[in-house]
C-alpha cells in the first residue's frame, strides 16, 4: 500500500527481543500448563489447580502479547493514522483483567476448600510443584532480561504472570512441607489464597496503568505545569493554554499546545525552539504546537498582561 504521509516519526515498533522472548515462553507455558492440570486432578490440589488456571491464562497473555508486538510492527493507513501501537496496550489492559478475574476464582475456591477440606495427593503434589518451579525461574528470566532490552508494558504484563506462577510454585513447595510435617491439608487452601493476593495486585497494578494510557491521561512521570511554565518562558510566548499529553503506548508520548504569540516574533522560529526545548529536557518529539496570533485570533483582553 502506498503511504503518502512523510511525518518524521514512523508509529511502528519493532521488538526483536521481546518477540524472541515470548516464542519461548509460550512454548513452555503450553507445555507445563498441561502437566500442571493433570498434576492437579491427580493430586487434588488446589494449590496446584489455581496455579495451572493461571498457566492457562498466562498462554492466553502470551498469546495477546504476540499479537501486540506483530500488530506493532504494522505501518499507519489512512484510518489508524497512529498505527497499531496502541494495542499494545488493549493487551495488557486484557491480561491485567484476566489476572484479577482469576485471583477472585482462586480465593471463592480457597473459602470453600478452608469450609469443607479435601484429601491430597502430597507426593505428586510436590513433585509438580517442583517441576513448576524451574520451569517458571526460567521463564521469569527469559522476560526479565527482555523487559531490560525493550521498555514495554504488554512484556511487564506478561512477567507478571509468571512471577505469580514462580510465587505459586515455591508456596506450592511450602504448604506441601507444612501439610507433611503437621498433617494439616488447610495448609493447601490457605497458601492459595495468599497465590491469590499476590496474583490480584499484580493484576490490578498492570489494570490501573493500562486504564489510565487508554483514558489518555498525563504519563506520571511528567509534570504537566511544569512543561507548560517552559513553554512559557520561550521568547514570544506570551501563554500556552488547551494543552494536552498523553501516551500513544510505551516510551512513546504526544503532546498538543496552543501557544499565544506576540506579533512581532516569528512563529515558525519559536515554535522550532519549543520542540527544540521539549525533545532535550523531557524527550517529547512528537509534539504538535498551534500558533495563534493577536493580529489573528481574537482573544479580547486575553495574552495582553
Amino acid at each position: 500500500m502506498k503511504q503518502y504521509d512523510y511525518h518524521h516519526l514512523a508509529h511502528v515498533k519493532t521488538q526483536k527481543h521481546s518477540k524472541k522472548a515470548l516464542w519461548i515462553t509460550l512454548l513452555l507455558t503450553f507445555f507445563f500448563t498441561l502437566v500442571e492440570i493433570v498434576g492437579g486432578i491427580l493430586s487434588n490440589s488446589l494449590a496446584l489447580l489455581s496455579d495451572s488456571a493461571h498457566m492457562i491464562s498466562d498462554v492466553l497473555a502470551l498469546g495477546l502479547s504476540m499479537t501486540a508486538i506483530h500488530m506493532a510492527a504494522r505501518n499507519p493507513t489512512k484510518t489508524y493514522t497512529f498505527g497499531f501501537l496502541r494495542f499494545e496496550i488493549i493487551a495488557s489492559f486484557i491480561n491485567g483483567l484476566a489476572l484479577v478475574i482469576i485471583a477472585i476464582g482462586i480465593f471463592i475456591e480457597g473459602i470453600r476448600r478452608i469450609l469443607y477440606p479435601e484429601t491430597i495427593d502430597l507426593p505428586f503434589m510436590l513433585t509438580v510443584a517442583t517441576i513448576g518451579l524451574i520451569v517458571n525461574i526460567v521463564l521469569t528470566y527469559v522476560l526479565s532480561r527482555s523487559t531490560r532490552h525493550e521498555e514495554n508494558l504488554n512484556i511487564k504484563s506478561a512477567l507478571w504472570h509468571f512471577i505469580g506462577d514462580l510465587l505459586s510454585s515455591i508456596g506450592i513447595i511450602i504448604a506441601a512441607g507444612l501439610i507433611y510435617l503437621t498433617g494439616i491439608s488447610l495448609f493447601d487452601p490457605i497458601i492459595s489464597l495468599i497465590i491469590g493476593v499476590i496474583i490480584f495486585s499484580g493484576g490490578f497494578k498492570i489494570l490501573r496503568e493500562s486504564y489510565f494510557i487508554l483514558m489518555e491521561a498525563v504519563p506520571e512521570k511528567f509534570d504537566l505545569e511544569e512543561i507548560r511554565n517552559e513553554i512559557k518562558r520561550v521568547d514570544g510566548v506570551q501563554d500556552v493554554h488547551d494543552m494536552h499529553l498523553w501516551t500513544v503506548t510505551t516510551d512513546h508520548f504526544s503532546l498538543t499546545a496552543h501557544i499565544f504569540l506576540q506579533s512581532d516574533y516569528n512563529h515558525f522560529r519559536t515554535v522550532s525552539t519549543i520542540n527544540q526545548v521539549l525533545e532535550e529536557k523531557y524527550g517529547l518529539r512528537h509534539n504538535t504546537i498551534q500558533v495563534e496570533h493577536p493580529d489573528v485570533n481574537e482573544h479580547g483582553e486575553y495574552g495582553k498582561s
